[in-house]
């Protein structure tokens, strides 16, 4: 049985029982057993286990984990230190600084190359980094998807749905905005925006001011808002 060492392991007993999941068990055992996997399969609940369901003040959602050597810890679009960041997670500094940042460009600059790839904090500060595949095998993007990560993060995205404390979505790309269905409670916030992929960041993402914005509806509700920087 997994244990996440907060609240999550009573909310999340019986889906740890579930057919599904069973299944998605054996699965992922000859996964590991025969290809190289990522994240470490210590690894794999990491954004559950850094961010209590009760804690919870906002949510991004990815995809699935990076698939590149060393990359993936648990946390969608975060690397360990000393990994160089990927794409998106160059532009998701990029937007930060120029909305959240200060407005001496020298500054900004400094704080833009001292930012960590390694978003640890931001879940320590009650940001769930989940990735609605939460596995994958190296090199072979989307490799595990359709075994049923699917079902168990929607499940996680519908339980916080169903808490009463308000939560902050923020939703990048089209296959994030999908899960909107799932988000029905009249008291939670969404922000959608383009991914932050070089595909698609000057679309819409650069400019997006989510990080303000999720900071500005945290406080108004009374809470402390995101060190994003």
């Amino acid at each position: 049985m997994v244990k996440f060492g907060n609240d999550w392991d009573g909310i999340l007993t019986d889906e740890f029982r579930s057919e599904y999941y069973l299944r998605l068990r054996e699965f992922l055992k000859l996964e590991y057993e025969r290809h190289t996997v990522y994240p470490s399969m210590h690894d794999i609940f990491n954004a559950l286990k850094l961010a209590a369901y009760s804690d919870i003040k906002a949510v991004i959602l990815g995809q699935d984990p990076y698939h590149g050597l060393g990359q993936a810890h648990g946390l969608c679009f975060s690397v360990r230190e000393g990994i160089s960041p990927p794409p998106s997670l160059v532009n998701i500094f990029k937007e930060i600084i120029s909305d959240v940042g200060t407005a001496d460009v020298a500054a900004s600059a400094a704080a833009a190359k001292s930012m960590k790839s390694d978003l640890t904090d931001w879940a320590r500060q009650g940001v769930l980094l989940l990735n609605t595949t939460l596995t994958v095998r190296a090199g072979e993007p989307m490799s595990h998807a359709g075994q049923g990560w699917e079902t168990f993060t929607d499940k996680v995205i519908s339980l916080l749905n169903e808490r009463e404390k308000p939560v902050i979505f923020m939703l990048w790309g089209a296959h994030a905005q999908g899960k909107v269905k799932l988000i029905t409670n009249p008291q939670h916030y969404i922000l959608k925006a383009p991914h932050p992929s070089p595909l698609s960041a000057h679309r819409g993402f650069l400019g997006c001011k989510h990080f303000s914005q999720a900071n500005e509806l945290l406080e108004n509700l009374g809470n402390s808002p995101i060190r994003w920087v």
